[in-house]
């Protein structure tokens, strides 16, 4: 008989539920593909995992309209209260996800708020109540599955909470880390309400040993970072976000695996928003909605113009900064007519750097400041080169379906933007284009690369078509989580017994 692993995993938002960002996508889509591998009845070392997903009940999900399932009623001791707690339930996909619905998480709350301390209240209160579905609803899981600040605390609850603690002596925590520099806020007021013991560890920084991240790293197995690069970037000063010395001593304990794409979202031959679907090798579909996307921005509609795209949060942390300058210094956007599309959110500061351009460029620069799912669709199939100048990107979802829709990226070459692109070196299998140094310069030179071979339409086809034709799915990384549960159960068990 193969070995069975029920796993609980832990997000605070997933598709097709809620998604904010690419915790989102990949919470939505890890769990799906690790059933789905298992249904196939494909045995990777004789196991087999049942994946369980548990999110809070957010406003937003109750706004739905879907018939959920109620579970179970009961009461959680919680800052010296008895809090009722409902649990409701929706299968979907082949996969069972349970939410957690209490007057702590308050449905007109946002999934992030502004406030931090409110954070901290709702995602302890979900850690900690999650944790006891298991001995709620019978199902006790071999593997609790954490995602990010929001649910790490409770690989700290199931080792050092001493009422919680002897459930999950042989249950594995493993934490999936996909943006370090977001440790949560501080914890040491509510950790004392609960009575929850202090972490002193002198393996922790003193500022991070009331943090939900550090402290959900501390007590972990195994930490997953969503990358093989982003693995090592957290080991230096410059990426490690002064946790670097502790991240080193668990090296052993790290492991870098790429998220996938689920690729029947993002598929350009079967996209409902598109005018016209595509696929590889016939691209002239990509050009009719490139005429489309520059009849909806009001841009001329030529397809020898190079259309160039962003489409990202505005944020430091993704280099959109940059842009304005590098659109000055590039001398191959200087000899020749393009066009460039912009859509995203987010910081205020950057909104108007972008708003600022297109006033400059009228003829040239669109900037929609909003989240428009549907345009993003749209932009992937109609612009050529996707700009991802990003300062670090633990994985990056944004580069691979760019790739699929034959939208080249220009990246900075860090984290699951090196894994994923291939530049210099590649020959005839480059798929996109790298730059080295966080630099207006560097990154200048990698799009004059880029524009010059978009002049040679052969070379330009192919990198395309590499890109279109390369495998983005879960399947290769649902492989390897089924082998570190595995692994890690085993161990687990002989540690405990």
């Amino acid at each position: 008989m193969p070995e069975k692993r029920n796993v609980l995993f832990l997000a605070a938002e997933a598709e097709p539920f809620v998604k904010i960002g690419g915790l989102g996508e990949v919470a939505g889509s890890l769990p799906r593909a690790l059933n789905a591998l298992c249904a196939s009845k494909h045995e990777v070392g004789a196991l087999q995992v049942e994946v369980r997903l548990v999110l809070p009940f957010h406003g937003g999900i109750q706004r739905l309209g879907l018939e959920f399932r109620r579970e179970k009623r009961f009461f959680v001791q919680f800052l010296g209260e008895e809090l009722p707690v409902e649990v409701l339930s929706f299968e979907a996909d082949g996969v069972v996800t349970y939410f957690i619905h209490s007057a702590l998480i308050p449905p007109d709350s946002e999934v992030y708020s502004t406030d931090p301390q409110e954070d901290a209240l709702k995602y302890t209160f979900f850690s900690f109540t999650a944790l006891q579905l298991g001995e709620q609803l019978g199902w006790h899981p071999h593997v609790v599955h954490l995602n990010d600040w929001h649910t790490a605390l409770a690989a700290y609850l199931m080792r050092f909470d001493p009422n919680l603690a002897p459930r999950f002596q042989q249950t594995v925590a493993l934490i999936s880390l996909h943006n370090l520099p977001y440790m949560g806020p501080r914890l040491f007021s509510l950790m004392e309400a609960q009575q929850l013991p202090r972490l002193d560890s002198p393996e922790l920084p003193e500022w991070a040993r009331d943090m939900p991240l550090p402290m959900g790293l501390y007590a972990a197995d195994h930490i997953v970072a969503v990358s093989p690069s982003y693995a090592r970037e957290i080991l230096t000063s410059a990426h490690g976000c002064g946790l670097e010395g502790f991240l080193r001593k668990r090296r052993s304990h790290i492991t870098g695996i790429l998220n996938g794409l689920d690729e029947t979202q993002w598929n350009p031959a079967q996209d409902a928003y598109l005018v016209e679907g595509y696929h590889a090798p016939n691209l002239e579909g990509k050009l009719a909605n490139k005429r489309a996307l520059q009849e909806e921005m009001g841009l001329i509609q030529d397809a020898q113009i190079p259309l160039l795209a962003v489409v990202s949060r505005m944020d430091t942390q993704k280099g959109i900064d940059l842009i304005p300058s590098v659109l000055q210094r590039c001398t191959a956007l200087q000899h020749t007519d393009w066009q460039l599309v912009v859509l995203g959110t987010g910081d205020k500061r950057i909104e108007k750097m972008m708003l600022d351009l297109e006033k400059e460029l009228p003829q040239q620069v669109r900037v929609v400041l909003r989240f428009d799912r549907p345009l993003s669709h749209r932009i992937f199939a109609g612009a050529d080169i996707l700009l991802l100048p990003s300062r670090y990107e633990p994985c990056g979802l944004t580069q691979m379906i760019a790739m699929r829709y034959g939208c080249v990226p220009v990246a900075h070459a860090v984290g699951g933007l090196r894994d994923t692109i291939r530049d210099q070196g590649a020959g005839n299998h480059q798929n996109g284009y790298l730059f080295y140094r966080f630099t207006p310069n560097a990154f200048a030179r990698a799009l004059s690369r880029a524009l010059r071979d978009y002049g040679i339409s052969e070379r330009w086809r192919l990198v395309q078509l590499n890109g279109m034709q390369q495998d983005f799915s879960w399947s290769a990384s649902a492989h390897k989580y089924l082998e570190l549960y595995q692994a890690l159960s085993r161990a687990r068990k002989r540690s405990s017994d």
